[in-house]
Parts: C-alpha cells; sequence; structure tokens
C-alpha cells in the first residue's frame, strides 16, 4: 500500500517536472522511468560487486565496465549540476558514451526493459531539473518489490491527466475484480493483447504472490513464472517501455512483450494462451485491409471491439479463459457484425458471465457504459445459462472526482461468481441472476442486462379525487384566514 511520504515523494518530482518545463504527463513518466531504471542498474551491480568481493571473484555481466564507472548513479548524483547533465548530454573522447546512451546499448541481460530502447530520448532540458530530480529519487527508499510495484502504480494513475495522448488506464480495483474471478491457475500462459502500462499482468503476478504464496517454493513454478508465463501485446514504444519497467518493479523479470498491433498481419499468434485478460480499444474503427484477414471471418467489421474479440478467440486455446472489458454496444448492438460475434462466442463456446458496469467507472477521461465478458473456447458451445450482475457501485463516486465510498458491488460479485450454484434460485429482480441459453437465442443475441431484468415498482395508493379536492378547499380556505389576519396587523 502507497504510503504518504511515497506519495509526496513523487508527487514533488512531477511538480519539478511542470516547473522545470516538461508538461506532457507521458513525458514525465517516461523520463522518471529512464532515471529509475539508470539507478536500479547501478544498485543491481553494486549488489554483484558486494558479493564478489566477498568471495574474491569478478562481477559476471555486469552493466558497467570500470571505464564507466562515471556513468553510474552513485557517482553523477554527487556532481555539481552542469557535470551531471553533460554525462547525459554530451561525449568526449575518452568517453564515446553517455549515461543515456549508454544505457539504450544494454541488451537483455539488463531485463526486459532494455529491450524496447530503440526511439527513446532524454528530454529533460536543464541541469537544474536533471539535479532536483535525481536527488529527489535518491531519496526514496525501494527495498522491496511492493514499494517500488507501489511506487510506479502510483506514477501511472497520473496518465489520468493525460487523456488527450488516448492513454486510459484500466482502474486497478476491476482489473483485480477480473483477476480475482478467473483465479489464475498454476501453468496459465496469460496474455493482454492490448498491454499499454501492462496493468493485467502486473494483478495477475500480484495475485499470485498474494494467493499463492505456496506456489513460489516449487522451481519449475517460478521458472514458468518468470520466463513463460506472461505476455503482452502493444505498438506504442512508450507504452512498451512503460509496461516493462511496471513488470519489472513487481518481480516480473522476464516477460515477452511483443512490439506489435495486434489486429495486423505481423500478430500471427493462434491457440497459444490459456488466459487473457484485456481491455482492448473501442470506439474506434479501421481499414478492412489493415486487419489480418481472418479476424474478418466470424465477423467482418472495422469496430476494434468487434475485431479484439475475433483476435482473443483465434488466440486462446481450447479450453482458455478470457476477461475482457467492452462498451455496452457489444451487448446488444444491432448490426450483423455485432450479431454475428455475440453468436460465435454464445453458440460455438461458452459464455460464463456478462457484469454490466455503471458509466462512471472510467471517469474522469471517460463517461461510456461498459461491461465484462468472461467466456471459454470450446470450439463445441457449452453455453447453458449465462451468469448476469448489475453492478451499481464500485467503491468510488461515479462522478469526475472518483472519491472512495461505502458502497461496493465487487466483493459480493467476486463471492457470487465462486458460489454459482447458489445462483439459479435468485429471481430476475436480483444485482444477480442467470438466464438459460434458449431464452438469449430468442433475443437475437442480445446481451444487454436490461432485457432480462425484471424491475419492481412500489404500488403507491393515493386517496380519491374528491378527497383531495375538499383537502385543497381546507387549504385555500386556511390560506385567506392567514391573509386576513396579517392585513388586520399591518392596518
Amino acid at each position: 500500500m502507497i504510503t504518504g511520504e511515497l506519495k509526496s515523494q513523487v508527487d514533488k518530482i512531477w511538480e519539478a517536472f511542470w516547473t522545470g518545463g516538461v508538461s506532457n504527463p507521458m513525458t514525465v513518466i517516461e523520463q522518471f522511468t529512464y532515471l529509475l531504471f539508470i539507478r536500479r542498474l547501478d544498485e543491481r551491480q553494486l549488489k554483484e560487486e558486494k558479493k564478489a568481493n566477498m568471495i574474491g571473484d569478478e562481477v559476471e555481466n555486469a552493466f558497467y565496465t570500470k571505464k564507466q564507472n562515471e556513468l553510474r548513479w552513485h557517482h553523477f548524483k554527487n556532481l555539481e549540476p552542469k557535470s551531471m547533465f553533460d554525462l547525459f548530454t554530451k561525449t568526449t573522447e575518452d568517453r564515446p558514451l553517455t549515461v543515456f546512451e549508454h544505457m539504450k546499448e544494454l541488451g537483455s541481460e539488463a531485463g526486459v526493459f532494455a529491450k524496447y530502447m530503440k526511439g527513446a530520448t532524454f528530454m529533460i532540458p536543464t541541469p537544474k531539473l536533471l539535479d532536483q530530480v535525481v536527488q529527489m529519487i535518491d531519496k526514496i527508499k525501494m527495498d522491496d518489490r511492493d514499494t517500488k510495484g507501489d511506487l510506479y502504480e502510483y506514477l501511472l494513475s497520473k496518465i489520468a491527466s493525460a487523456g488527450t495522448n488516448g492513454q486510459f488506464r484500466t482502474p486497478r480495483h476491476v482489473i483485480r475484480m477480473m483477476v480475482d474471478m478467473v483465479q489464475p491457475k498454476k501453468d496459465d500462459l496469460v496474455c493482454d493483447p492490448s498491454c499499454g502500462t501492462a496493468g493485467f499482468l502486473v494483478a495477475t503476478g500480484e495475485y499470485l504472490y498474494e494467493e499463492k504464496e505456496d506456489w513460489f517454493m516449487d522451481k519449475e513454478f517460478r521458472e514458468h513464472f518468470n520466463n513463460k508465463m506472461f505476455t503482452g501485446l502493444e505498438f506504442d514504444s512508450t507504452m512498451l517501455r512503460i509496461g516493462a519497467m511496471n513488470l519489472q518493479l513487481h518481480g516480473i523479470d522476464s516477460p515477452e512483450l511483443i512490439g506489435v498491433d495486434a489486429l495486423s498481419e505481423a500478430n500471427d499468434i493462434t491457440e497459444r494462451f490459456s488466459l487473457i485478460l484485456a481491455n482492448p480499444p473501442f470506439k474506434g474503427s479501421l481499414d478492412y485491409d489493415g486487419v489480418e484477414p481472418s479476424l474478418l471471418n466470424v465477423a467482418k467489421t472495422k469496430k476494434t471491439e468487434l475485431i479484439f474479440l475475433s483476435l482473443m478467440l483465434r488466440m486462446l486455446k481450447t479450453g482458455g479463459r478470457a476477461a475482457v472489458i467492452v462498451p455496452d454496444g457489444v451487448l446488444f448492438g444491432s448490426s450483423k457484425a455485432h450479431k454475428a460475434i455475440r453468436r460465435e462466442i454464445i453458440e460455438q463456446h461458452k459464455l460464463d458471465a456478462v457484469i454490466s458496469m455503471p458509466s462512471g467507472v472510467f471517469k474522469p477521461y471517460a463517461g461510456v457504459s461498459t461491461a465484462v465478458l468472461f467466456f471459454t473456447k470450446t470450439n463445441s458451445g457449452g453455453t447453458n445459462n449465462v451468469w448476469f450482475y448489475d453492478m451499481e457501485a464500485d467503491g468510488y463516486s461515479l462522478d469526475d472526482k472518483r472519491s472512495e465510498v461505502k458502497e461496493n458491488d465487487i466483493p459480493d460479485i467476486i463471492k457470487r461468481f465462486h458460489n454459482m450454484d447458489k445462483e439459479a434460485k435468485r429471481k430476475r429482480t436480483d444485482k444477480s441472476f442467470l438466464v438459460p441459453f434458449e431464452e438469449i437465442k430468442t433475443n437475437d443475441w442480445d446481451l444487454s442486462i436490461n432485457r432480462y431484468k425484471e424491475i419492481v415498482y412500489e404500488e403507491i395508493e393515493y386517496a380519491p379525487p374528491a378527497e383531495i379536492i375538499e383537502d385543497i378547499k381546507q387549504l385555500d380556505q386556511e390560506r385567506n384566514e392567514a391573509l386576513k389576519s396579517l392585513e388586520e396587523l399591518l392596518g
């Protein structure tokens, strides 16, 4: 849990960037990330050097040679601002690399983040700002995975102010709800085909650290967790770097992050993953030529939210599960493509659940109504009953402020989902209920909860009209008498 002190430190660094002339939130986060990475490189090598000294050995796979010591965090943080800035921006005959260029040239031995440094640009404009930020980052205690992860999550929460860049983060409590519902398995291969800051992958890792701690005693699982379990696809190189750092700071050292447009022909992944968690971009439209042709077989459409559902079915193994956020229009859209993708999931595979979320969940940067679909790829049907839940509150106010409130359906959603045997008895007037396959089919594959939910109207009895008229006459008489008394007092 992030502390007030940690928040304050990050806020001060953020403010320093803004007053120093770096006002784009994504640029701030990216430059902050580079400096965090440079600090971590030096700390990792200092740790290895300490070990080597104890046993009288050399450090293997060092990030810095002895000639590059001046590029290390513990050295340049003590320099005066101009000298420090020169190390980041100027080369010399004796020093052919700057601090920044050295970071960009590191290979995979420095972690997944280092793989995506092509195109990275140093954008801190002045020696004063660089010195300010370095000194403040140096004071942050980053002793354990939780602290490092919390720090970065808080930093990423500030992307909410970067809505003009189109980078909208999925609320972390909604992501965690989805992860808690699917309960990742020990051998799962987890993918987010539009991973952004890698929030779904991070939340899966955190779930396993918290709920399945004993699994980490198993060497085979640790190997799987560190090297094979997590895959993310993302075409934005900046987001790839940010996602990589987010994963590393949360203890996921070697995820597979693929820089590709998931919907393009460059993505040929088929039947590989056992679990997909995602909030793919929607309200978007693509040209048919830009989409991998097989994705249009189920539903020929230009709408990204529908094409992504086809992609997930292709990328899942048989028996694989998906939890995906979709705009409400996917549930009830009347176009041929909308109906086709719903029919495919319900009839050819197994639709498990539909959670309808209130429109304020994505505020302050989007007011669209959304839902979460949970389905299993079977290639042989299997939808008997679909579980619907009408979420009315998520623990935060549904206005732009998104302040914490007591009302929160999420614990109830998770509890009911994992006790499905009790759901059969629920009435359509309840928050959750089951709807049989045949009824959904009859309703043209409509998945809108309002199609099936029953609303009980409270009967209110009114007095007969004659009695109401008498009451009005009585009130009129009392009013006239009061006016007469007032006139007498004034006269």
